[in-house]
């Protein structure tokens, strides 16, 4: 079912961004990647400003990364789009080759990048560890694409590589000294909220298991005790 729905979202945004022409297209595409890659490295931290600030119990803890991820995404999209609406009020005129060719292609690209956005976000969402037919193992188009691990490795590589001054800040992961005293990164944020979500349950909180029942052994007034070997 999830594969089905995630068909619908790259159509539907395709469609809509397409309708806006080339250049309008274009922008939306940059438009949906920055806010994207903004999201992304900054709602960990508002989601923990959003948990101690508001006290809303335990069972919330677990639900400020999804809503911190999506409303970045949404917030900067809507931003980003009323600021390229500044500065292109008017349509441009393209070659109708071009025109095209070009609308197609950033609409398609643009679904396809919300669409593993929304999927990425299913990562933190309170729910189960597996649902509807996501799995975070899985290739969850259709099992030959996986967007959400496709985008992960993206930011992940332009934080670790492209747009790390320093090499200390990215992402995801922590840095571990091999035997040849070689430092590597090992991401672990797929492993991370996977092992949430099966720990925590639909609810979000982790749900405690019953004692477990000690159950006597009667023993004959008589018998000998047992003898260790």
């Amino acid at each position: 079912m999830i594969d089905l729905a995630l068909l619908a979202i790259v159509g539907l945004v395709a469609w809509c961004v397409a309708s806006e022409g080339a250049w309008g297209a274009a922008l939306a595409l940059l438009s949906t990647l920055l806010a994207g890659f903004l999201a992304m490295n900054y709602f960990e931290p508002l989601a923990d400003l959003l948990a101690g600030s508001l006290n809303l119990g335990a069972s919330w803890r677990n639900r400020w990364d999804f809503i911190a991820l999506m409303g970045l995404f949404i917030a900067l999209i809507f931003a980003f789009r009323l600021g390229t609406e500044q500065i292109m009020p008017t349509f441009i005129h393209v070659h109708p080759i071009a025109h095209d060719g070009v609308r197609w292609a950033a609409g398609i690209a643009t679904g396809y990048l919300t669409m593993a956005v929304i999927l990425t976000s299913l990562h933190t969402s309170p729910l189960p560890r597996t649902f509807l037919g996501f799995e975070p193992e899985r290739d969850n188009l259709l099992g030959m694409a996986a967007p959400d691990r496709q985008w992960i490795g993206y930011v992940q590589y332009l934080t670790e590589k492209s747009f790390s001054r320093d090499k200390t800040h990215f992402f995801d992961g922590s840095t571990v000294r091999l035997a040849n005293n070689q430092e590597v990164v090992i991401p672990s944020f797929t492993i991370r909220y996977a092992t949430r979500r099966g720990v925590g349950g639909v609810g979000g909180a982790a749900q405690e298991a019953p004692p477990a029942q000690v159950v006597p052994v009667p023993v004959a007034p008589n018998a000998r005790p047992p003898v260790a070997f």
